[in-house]
Protein backbone atom coordinates (compact mmCIF):
# COMPACT_ATOMS: atom_id res chain seq x y z
CA UNK A 1 0.00 0.00 0.00
CA UNK A 2 1.25 3.47 -0.87
CA UNK A 3 2.56 5.88 1.74
CA UNK A 4 2.07 9.14 -0.12
CA UNK A 5 -0.23 11.80 1.29
CA UNK A 6 -2.43 13.34 -1.33
CA UNK A 7 -5.02 16.06 -1.28
CA UNK A 8 -8.55 14.85 -0.71
CA UNK A 9 -11.85 16.47 0.04
CA UNK A 10 -14.44 15.01 2.40
CA UNK A 11 -17.97 14.66 1.10
CA UNK A 12 -20.15 17.45 2.43
CA UNK A 13 -23.82 16.68 2.92
CA UNK A 14 -24.59 20.25 3.98
CA UNK A 15 -23.42 23.59 2.55
CA UNK A 16 -19.79 24.58 3.30
CA UNK A 17 -20.97 27.32 5.69
CA UNK A 18 -23.14 24.92 7.70
CA UNK A 19 -20.40 22.28 7.62
CA UNK A 20 -17.70 24.64 8.96
CA UNK A 21 -20.05 26.10 11.56
CA UNK A 22 -21.01 22.64 12.82
CA UNK A 23 -17.38 21.46 12.94
CA UNK A 24 -16.19 24.49 14.91
CA UNK A 25 -19.24 24.31 17.21
CA UNK A 26 -18.70 20.64 18.01
CA UNK A 27 -14.96 21.08 18.51
CA UNK A 28 -15.54 23.90 20.99
CA UNK A 29 -18.78 22.84 22.70
CA UNK A 30 -18.52 19.05 23.09
CA UNK A 31 -15.69 19.03 25.69
CA UNK A 32 -17.37 21.47 28.13
CA UNK A 33 -20.74 19.78 27.56
CA UNK A 34 -19.32 16.46 28.81
CA UNK A 35 -18.36 18.14 32.09
CA UNK A 36 -21.72 19.94 32.39
CA UNK A 37 -23.55 16.64 31.79
CA UNK A 38 -21.51 14.86 34.46
CA UNK A 39 -21.99 17.73 36.93
CA UNK A 40 -25.74 17.90 36.30
CA UNK A 41 -26.23 14.15 36.69
CA UNK A 42 -24.10 13.77 39.82
CA UNK A 43 -24.39 17.12 41.61
CA UNK A 44 -27.57 18.84 40.36
CA UNK A 45 -30.01 15.92 40.63
CA UNK A 46 -30.23 15.79 36.84
CA UNK A 47 -31.79 19.26 36.78
CA UNK A 48 -30.73 21.54 33.94
CA UNK A 49 -32.37 24.47 35.74
CA UNK A 50 -30.31 23.84 38.86
CA UNK A 51 -27.08 23.82 36.84
CA UNK A 52 -28.18 26.91 34.91
CA UNK A 53 -29.02 28.69 38.18
CA UNK A 54 -25.53 27.90 39.52
CA UNK A 55 -23.81 29.14 36.35
CA UNK A 56 -26.01 32.23 36.15
CA UNK A 57 -24.94 33.32 39.62
CA UNK A 58 -21.29 32.24 39.39
CA UNK A 59 -20.47 32.91 35.75
CA UNK A 60 -17.37 31.64 34.02
CA UNK A 61 -15.53 31.22 37.32
CA UNK A 62 -18.30 28.94 38.49
CA UNK A 63 -17.83 26.74 35.42
CA UNK A 64 -14.06 26.70 35.97
CA UNK A 65 -14.68 25.65 39.58
CA UNK A 66 -16.82 22.65 38.62
CA UNK A 67 -14.42 21.41 35.92
CA UNK A 68 -12.40 18.64 37.63
CA UNK A 69 -8.66 18.71 37.14
CA UNK A 70 -7.09 15.62 35.58
CA UNK A 71 -5.48 13.57 38.34
CA UNK A 72 -2.91 10.82 38.64
CA UNK A 73 -5.63 8.45 39.84
CA UNK A 74 -7.72 9.13 36.75
CA UNK A 75 -4.68 8.71 34.52
CA UNK A 76 -3.84 5.36 36.14
CA UNK A 77 -7.41 4.06 35.74
CA UNK A 78 -7.59 5.12 32.09
CA UNK A 79 -4.11 3.80 31.29
CA UNK A 80 -4.75 0.42 32.89
CA UNK A 81 -8.05 0.04 31.07
CA UNK A 82 -6.57 1.10 27.71
CA UNK A 83 -3.52 -1.15 28.11
CA UNK A 84 -5.73 -4.09 29.09
CA UNK A 85 -7.98 -3.59 26.05
CA UNK A 86 -5.03 -3.17 23.69
CA UNK A 87 -3.48 -6.38 25.04
CA UNK A 88 -6.72 -8.31 24.57
CA UNK A 89 -7.08 -6.93 21.05
CA UNK A 90 -3.58 -8.10 20.12
CA UNK A 91 -3.15 -11.30 22.13
CA UNK A 92 -6.49 -13.10 22.43
CA UNK A 93 -7.19 -15.92 19.97
CA UNK A 94 -8.90 -14.60 16.88
CA UNK A 95 -9.98 -15.40 13.38
CA UNK A 96 -9.31 -13.31 10.30
CA UNK A 97 -12.01 -11.09 8.83
CA UNK A 98 -11.68 -9.07 5.64
CA UNK A 99 -13.32 -5.66 5.49
CA UNK A 100 -14.96 -4.11 2.41
CA UNK A 101 -12.73 -2.92 -0.40
CA UNK A 102 -11.76 0.72 0.11
CA UNK A 103 -12.12 3.54 -2.46
CA UNK A 104 -8.44 3.06 -3.34
CA UNK A 105 -8.75 -0.68 -3.71
CA UNK A 106 -7.33 -1.74 -0.31
CA UNK A 107 -8.92 -4.57 1.66
CA UNK A 108 -8.41 -4.19 5.43
CA UNK A 109 -7.66 -7.33 7.44
CA UNK A 110 -8.96 -7.63 11.02
CA UNK A 111 -8.36 -9.87 13.99
CA UNK A 112 -11.86 -10.76 15.18
CA UNK A 113 -11.90 -11.54 18.90
CA UNK A 114 -14.37 -8.96 20.22
CA UNK A 115 -16.74 -11.37 21.95
CA UNK A 116 -13.81 -13.05 23.73
CA UNK A 117 -12.40 -9.66 24.79
CA UNK A 118 -15.83 -8.51 25.99
CA UNK A 119 -16.47 -11.47 28.27
CA UNK A 120 -12.89 -11.50 29.56
CA UNK A 121 -13.28 -7.80 30.43
CA UNK A 122 -16.58 -8.20 32.28
CA UNK A 123 -15.45 -11.34 34.10
CA UNK A 124 -12.19 -9.66 35.15
CA UNK A 125 -13.96 -6.52 36.36
CA UNK A 126 -16.58 -8.42 38.36
CA UNK A 127 -13.95 -10.77 39.79
CA UNK A 128 -11.83 -7.84 40.99
CA UNK A 129 -14.90 -6.50 42.80
CA UNK A 130 -16.10 -9.88 44.14
CA UNK A 131 -12.71 -10.75 45.62
CA UNK A 132 -12.31 -7.18 46.98
CA UNK A 133 -9.17 -6.54 44.94
CA UNK A 134 -10.65 -3.40 43.41
CA UNK A 135 -13.86 -1.54 44.19
CA UNK A 136 -15.55 -0.14 41.04
CA UNK A 137 -17.05 2.61 43.21
CA UNK A 138 -13.63 4.26 42.93
CA UNK A 139 -14.30 4.76 39.22
CA UNK A 140 -17.59 6.52 39.95
CA UNK A 141 -16.03 8.63 42.71
CA UNK A 142 -13.37 9.86 40.26
CA UNK A 143 -15.68 10.02 37.24
CA UNK A 144 -15.33 13.77 36.69
CA UNK A 145 -11.55 13.53 36.78
CA UNK A 146 -11.67 10.58 34.39
CA UNK A 147 -13.85 12.47 31.89
CA UNK A 148 -11.62 15.55 32.20
CA UNK A 149 -8.50 13.47 31.59
CA UNK A 150 -10.16 11.74 28.62
CA UNK A 151 -11.15 15.08 27.11
CA UNK A 152 -7.62 16.45 27.04
CA UNK A 153 -5.86 13.15 26.42
CA UNK A 154 -8.11 12.32 23.47
CA UNK A 155 -7.58 15.76 21.93
CA UNK A 156 -3.83 15.07 22.05
CA UNK A 157 -4.49 11.64 20.53
CA UNK A 158 -6.32 13.31 17.63
CA UNK A 159 -3.29 15.57 17.12
CA UNK A 160 -1.17 12.41 16.97
CA UNK A 161 -3.52 10.94 14.34
CA UNK A 162 -3.19 14.12 12.29
CA UNK A 163 0.63 14.04 12.46
CA UNK A 164 0.66 10.33 11.63
CA UNK A 165 -1.62 10.94 8.65
CA UNK A 166 0.89 13.45 7.29
CA UNK A 167 4.10 11.60 8.06
CA UNK A 168 3.34 7.88 8.17
CA UNK A 169 -0.06 6.90 6.71
CA UNK A 170 -0.83 3.20 6.96
CA UNK A 171 -2.33 2.92 3.47
CA UNK A 172 -3.12 4.89 0.34
CA UNK A 173 -6.59 5.58 1.80
CA UNK A 174 -5.26 8.76 3.35
CA UNK A 175 -4.97 12.38 2.41
CA UNK A 176 -5.06 16.00 3.46
CA UNK A 177 -7.54 18.65 2.38
CA UNK A 178 -4.94 21.33 3.08
CA UNK A 179 -7.22 22.65 5.85
CA UNK A 180 -6.08 21.79 9.38
CA UNK A 181 -9.57 22.10 10.91
CA UNK A 182 -11.12 19.71 8.40
CA UNK A 183 -8.20 17.27 8.68
CA UNK A 184 -8.40 17.36 12.48
CA UNK A 185 -12.18 17.00 12.62
CA UNK A 186 -12.79 14.40 9.90
CA UNK A 187 -9.38 12.74 10.06
CA UNK A 188 -6.82 11.91 7.42
CA UNK A 189 -6.59 8.11 7.45
CA UNK A 190 -9.37 5.65 6.77
CA UNK A 191 -7.56 2.67 8.26
CA UNK A 192 -4.78 3.93 10.58
CA UNK A 193 -2.70 1.23 12.23
CA UNK A 194 0.26 0.99 14.54
CA UNK A 195 2.43 -1.74 13.18
CA UNK A 196 0.78 -4.43 11.09
CA UNK A 197 -1.90 -5.71 13.45
CA UNK A 198 -3.04 -2.92 15.81
CA UNK A 199 -6.00 -1.22 14.17
CA UNK A 200 -6.57 2.18 15.78
CA UNK A 201 -10.25 2.57 14.87
CA UNK A 202 -11.11 -0.89 16.15
CA UNK A 203 -9.43 0.10 19.42
CA UNK A 204 -11.05 3.53 19.79
CA UNK A 205 -14.52 2.60 18.56
CA UNK A 206 -14.92 -0.94 19.84
CA UNK A 207 -12.37 -1.93 22.45
CA UNK A 208 -12.26 1.38 24.32
CA UNK A 209 -15.53 3.19 23.63
CA UNK A 210 -18.02 0.32 23.54
CA UNK A 211 -16.16 -1.64 26.22
CA UNK A 212 -16.14 1.43 28.49
CA UNK A 213 -19.90 1.72 27.98
CA UNK A 214 -20.38 -1.78 29.39
CA UNK A 215 -17.84 -1.32 32.21
CA UNK A 216 -19.33 2.01 33.33
CA UNK A 217 -22.83 0.54 33.21
CA UNK A 218 -21.68 -2.14 35.65
CA UNK A 219 -19.89 0.52 37.69
CA UNK A 220 -23.06 2.54 38.21
CA UNK A 221 -24.99 -0.55 39.24
CA UNK A 222 -22.28 -1.59 41.72
CA UNK A 223 -22.01 1.96 43.09
CA UNK A 224 -25.74 2.03 43.83
CA UNK A 225 -25.45 -1.35 45.56
CA UNK A 226 -22.43 -0.24 47.61
CA UNK A 227 -24.22 2.98 48.65
CA UNK A 228 -27.69 1.58 49.39
CA UNK A 229 -27.16 -2.12 50.03
CA UNK A 230 -29.48 -2.95 47.12
CA UNK A 231 -30.05 -2.25 43.46
CA UNK A 232 -33.31 -0.63 42.34
CA UNK A 233 -35.41 -2.33 39.67
CA UNK A 234 -34.96 0.77 37.49
CA UNK A 235 -31.17 0.39 37.64
CA UNK A 236 -31.47 -3.34 36.93
CA UNK A 237 -33.57 -2.71 33.81
CA UNK A 238 -31.10 -0.06 32.59
CA UNK A 239 -28.11 -2.30 33.28
CA UNK A 240 -29.57 -5.44 31.71
CA UNK A 241 -30.78 -3.70 28.54
CA UNK A 242 -27.51 -1.82 28.09
CA UNK A 243 -25.43 -4.97 28.55
CA UNK A 244 -27.68 -6.92 26.17
CA UNK A 245 -27.19 -4.18 23.58
CA UNK A 246 -23.40 -4.05 24.01
CA UNK A 247 -23.25 -7.86 23.94
CA UNK A 248 -25.15 -7.74 20.66
CA UNK A 249 -22.63 -5.22 19.37
CA UNK A 250 -19.63 -7.43 20.08
CA UNK A 251 -21.43 -10.49 18.71
CA UNK A 252 -21.89 -8.48 15.51
CA UNK A 253 -18.55 -6.59 15.68
CA UNK A 254 -17.26 -7.90 12.36
CA UNK A 255 -20.42 -6.55 10.73
CA UNK A 256 -19.74 -3.15 12.29
CA UNK A 257 -16.48 -3.04 10.36
CA UNK A 258 -18.58 -2.73 7.18
CA UNK A 259 -20.48 0.35 8.41
CA UNK A 260 -19.92 4.05 7.72
CA UNK A 261 -17.97 4.51 10.97
CA UNK A 262 -15.19 2.18 9.87
CA UNK A 263 -15.44 1.84 6.09
CA UNK A 264 -16.17 5.48 5.21
CA UNK A 265 -15.50 7.95 8.07
CA UNK A 266 -11.83 8.68 8.65
CA UNK A 267 -10.07 8.61 12.02
CA UNK A 268 -10.29 12.11 13.45
CA UNK A 269 -12.10 14.06 16.16
CA UNK A 270 -15.54 13.10 14.87
CA UNK A 271 -15.02 9.36 15.22
CA UNK A 272 -12.08 8.83 17.58
CA UNK A 273 -12.62 11.60 20.16
CA UNK A 274 -16.30 10.75 20.02
CA UNK A 275 -15.68 7.10 20.87
CA UNK A 276 -13.00 7.79 23.48
CA UNK A 277 -14.97 10.51 25.33
CA UNK A 278 -18.54 10.99 24.10
CA UNK A 279 -19.51 7.31 24.28
CA UNK A 280 -18.28 6.69 27.87
CA UNK A 281 -19.83 9.95 29.13
CA UNK A 282 -23.01 10.67 27.15
CA UNK A 283 -24.06 7.13 26.23
CA UNK A 284 -23.87 6.02 29.87
CA UNK A 285 -25.67 9.09 31.26
CA UNK A 286 -29.05 7.44 32.03
CA UNK A 287 -27.30 4.99 34.37
CA UNK A 288 -25.15 7.78 35.76
CA UNK A 289 -28.36 9.60 36.77
CA UNK A 290 -29.95 6.50 38.32
CA UNK A 291 -27.05 5.95 40.75
CA UNK A 292 -28.35 8.64 43.12
CA UNK A 293 -31.95 8.67 41.90
CA UNK A 294 -33.28 5.12 42.20
CA UNK A 295 -36.83 4.69 40.93
CA UNK A 296 -39.17 1.90 42.05
CA UNK A 297 -40.98 0.71 38.95
CA UNK A 298 -42.72 -2.37 40.31
CA UNK A 299 -42.43 -5.85 38.81
CA UNK A 300 -45.05 -5.40 36.08
CA UNK A 301 -43.72 -2.14 34.67
CA UNK A 302 -40.08 -3.22 34.99
CA UNK A 303 -40.73 -6.45 33.08
CA UNK A 304 -42.74 -4.62 30.41
CA UNK A 305 -39.90 -2.17 29.79
CA UNK A 306 -37.32 -4.97 29.86
CA UNK A 307 -39.17 -7.18 27.36
CA UNK A 308 -39.87 -4.23 25.04
CA UNK A 309 -36.21 -3.20 25.11
CA UNK A 310 -34.95 -6.72 24.42
CA UNK A 311 -37.39 -7.03 21.51
CA UNK A 312 -36.07 -3.78 20.00
CA UNK A 313 -32.46 -4.93 20.41
CA UNK A 314 -33.33 -8.24 18.74
CA UNK A 315 -35.00 -6.51 15.78
CA UNK A 316 -31.98 -4.22 15.42
CA UNK A 317 -29.73 -7.29 15.43
CA UNK A 318 -31.96 -9.18 12.98
CA UNK A 319 -31.86 -6.26 10.54
CA UNK A 320 -28.08 -6.41 10.44
CA UNK A 321 -28.07 -10.23 10.38
CA UNK A 322 -30.49 -10.25 7.45
CA UNK A 323 -28.32 -7.94 5.38
CA UNK A 324 -25.10 -9.79 6.31
CA UNK A 325 -26.60 -13.13 5.28
CA UNK A 326 -27.83 -11.60 2.02
CA UNK A 327 -24.33 -10.31 1.26
CA UNK A 328 -22.57 -13.49 2.39
CA UNK A 329 -24.67 -15.70 0.10
CA UNK A 330 -24.67 -13.19 -2.77
CA UNK A 331 -28.45 -12.99 -2.54
CA UNK A 332 -28.98 -16.76 -2.50
CA UNK A 333 -30.82 -16.96 0.80
CA UNK A 334 -34.28 -16.72 2.31
CA UNK A 335 -35.59 -13.43 3.68
CA UNK A 336 -38.69 -13.86 5.79
CA UNK A 337 -39.15 -17.31 4.30
CA UNK A 338 -38.82 -16.47 0.62
CA UNK A 339 -36.30 -15.45 -2.01
CA UNK A 340 -35.15 -11.85 -1.44
CA UNK A 341 -36.13 -8.94 -3.66
CA UNK A 342 -33.01 -7.15 -4.87
CA UNK A 343 -31.48 -4.72 -7.31
CA UNK A 344 -28.31 -5.72 -9.15
CA UNK A 345 -26.23 -2.53 -9.16
CA UNK A 346 -22.84 -1.65 -10.56
CA UNK A 347 -20.46 1.19 -9.73
CA UNK A 348 -17.03 2.45 -10.71
CA UNK A 349 -14.16 2.76 -8.22
CA UNK A 350 -11.77 5.71 -8.11
CA UNK A 351 -9.29 3.60 -10.10
CA UNK A 352 -11.86 3.14 -12.88
CA UNK A 353 -12.66 -0.50 -12.09
CA UNK A 354 -16.32 -1.59 -12.41
CA UNK A 355 -17.75 -3.45 -9.43
CA UNK A 356 -21.09 -5.11 -8.73
CA UNK A 357 -23.31 -4.87 -5.64
CA UNK A 358 -26.67 -6.34 -4.67
CA UNK A 359 -29.12 -4.01 -2.90
CA UNK A 360 -31.64 -5.80 -0.68
CA UNK A 361 -35.21 -4.50 -1.06
CA UNK A 362 -37.22 -6.95 1.03
CA UNK A 363 -37.47 -8.03 4.66
CA UNK A 364 -36.60 -5.28 7.14
CA UNK A 365 -34.79 -3.51 4.31
CA UNK A 366 -37.98 -3.30 2.30
CA UNK A 367 -39.69 -1.28 5.04
CA UNK A 368 -37.23 1.63 4.86
CA UNK A 369 -33.68 2.15 3.65
CA UNK A 370 -32.42 2.61 7.22
CA UNK A 371 -35.17 0.94 9.21
CA UNK A 372 -32.61 -0.60 11.57
CA UNK A 373 -32.23 2.82 13.21
CA UNK A 374 -35.82 2.70 14.49
CA UNK A 375 -35.37 -0.22 16.92
CA UNK A 376 -31.98 1.18 17.94
CA UNK A 377 -33.54 4.49 18.99
CA UNK A 378 -36.42 2.69 20.73
CA UNK A 379 -33.97 0.46 22.61
CA UNK A 380 -32.19 3.57 23.91
CA UNK A 381 -35.56 4.95 25.02
CA UNK A 382 -36.38 1.76 26.91
CA UNK A 383 -33.12 1.71 28.87
CA UNK A 384 -33.63 5.39 29.69
CA UNK A 385 -37.32 5.39 30.60
CA UNK A 386 -36.70 3.65 33.98
CA UNK A 387 -35.58 7.15 35.09
CA UNK A 388 -39.20 8.24 34.42
CA UNK A 389 -39.83 11.89 33.61
CA UNK A 390 -38.79 14.00 36.58
CA UNK A 391 -35.99 15.54 34.52
CA UNK A 392 -35.25 16.01 30.83
CA UNK A 393 -31.48 15.48 30.86
CA UNK A 394 -31.48 11.66 31.23
CA UNK A 395 -33.14 11.65 27.79
CA UNK A 396 -30.40 13.68 26.14
CA UNK A 397 -28.76 10.52 24.80
CA UNK A 398 -31.99 9.37 23.14
CA UNK A 399 -32.42 12.76 21.46
CA UNK A 400 -28.76 12.90 20.45
CA UNK A 401 -28.93 9.37 19.01
CA UNK A 402 -32.04 10.24 17.01
CA UNK A 403 -30.36 13.31 15.48
CA UNK A 404 -27.13 11.36 14.85
CA UNK A 405 -28.83 8.45 13.10
CA UNK A 406 -31.14 10.60 11.00
CA UNK A 407 -28.12 12.64 9.89
CA UNK A 408 -26.20 9.44 9.21
CA UNK A 409 -29.10 8.13 7.12
CA UNK A 410 -28.94 11.28 4.99
CA UNK A 411 -25.15 11.07 4.64
CA UNK A 412 -25.37 7.41 3.68
CA UNK A 413 -28.13 8.09 1.15
CA UNK A 414 -26.11 10.89 -0.46
CA UNK A 415 -23.01 8.72 -0.59
CA UNK A 416 -24.92 5.81 -2.16
CA UNK A 417 -26.61 8.14 -4.66
CA UNK A 418 -23.18 9.33 -5.76
CA UNK A 419 -21.83 5.76 -5.83
CA UNK A 420 -24.68 3.90 -7.56
CA UNK A 421 -26.31 6.64 -9.67
CA UNK A 422 -29.35 5.32 -11.56
CA UNK A 423 -29.39 2.11 -9.55
CA UNK A 424 -29.85 4.07 -6.33
CA UNK A 425 -32.83 5.86 -7.90
CA UNK A 426 -34.34 2.46 -8.70
CA UNK A 427 -33.71 1.42 -5.11
CA UNK A 428 -35.36 4.57 -3.72
CA UNK A 429 -38.35 4.04 -6.01
CA UNK A 430 -38.74 0.54 -4.61
CA UNK A 431 -38.01 1.52 -0.98
CA UNK A 432 -39.25 5.12 -0.80
CA UNK A 433 -38.91 5.74 2.94
CA UNK A 434 -35.55 6.65 4.45
CA UNK A 435 -36.01 5.66 8.12
CA UNK A 436 -39.64 5.44 9.31
CA UNK A 437 -42.02 3.43 7.09
CA UNK A 438 -44.92 5.54 5.87
CA UNK A 439 -43.56 8.75 7.44
CA UNK A 440 -39.94 9.55 6.55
Amino acid sequence: MGKSVKKSSPEMVHSPLVTYASMISLLSLCPPFVILLWYTMTSSDGSILQTFHYLYHNGLQGFINIWPKPTLTAFKLISLFAAFQASLQLLLPSHTVYGPISPNGNIPIYKANGVFAYFVTLLTYLSLWFFRIFNPSIVYDHLGEIFSSLIFGSLLFCVFLNIKGHLAPSSSDSGSTGNFIIDFYWGMELYPRIGKHFDIKVFTNCRFGMMAWAVLTLTYCIKQYEANGKVSDSMLVNTILTLVYVTKFFWWEAGYWNTMDIAHDRAGFYICWGCLVWVPSVYTSPGMYLVNHPVHLGTGLALSILVSGILCIYINYDCDRQRQEFRRTNGKCKVWGKAPSKIDASYTTTSGETKRSLLLTSGWWGLARHFHYVPEILAAFFWTVPALFNHFFPYFYVIFLTVLLFDRAKRDDDRCRSKYGKYWKLYCDKVPYRVIPGIY
